[in-house]
């Protein structure tokens, strides 16, 4: 089984977590919320789909830049949308 992870790309306040332990997800689906010190918001999308094995951060959390905020496995087919 491979486990990867999805890190912060910048530092802010974690405003939105859009799933949750053991929930899938898909290819470009927002993830993440992070809003920035200028007050911008970074949406975390990955392209990949998988499995969220575990959530290592909170809402209202303040993270910074490669910070884990969840491990994943992976789907190892194929999947896609338009």
């Amino acid at each position: 089984m491979y486990i990867d992870v999805i890190l912060s790309p910048c530092e802010g306040t974690l405003e939105k977590i859009s799933l949750s332990e053991n929930s899938r997800f898909y290819e470009w689906e927002q993830l993440f919320q992070i809003k920035k010190a200028d007050g911008s918001v970074e949406i975390i999308e990955i392209g990949v789909s998988g499995e969220i094995q575990s959530l290592e951060v909170m809402e209202g959390e303040e993270v910074v830049t490669g910070e884990v905020l969840a491990y994943f496995k992976e789907d190892l087919f194929v999947t896609g949308s338009d």
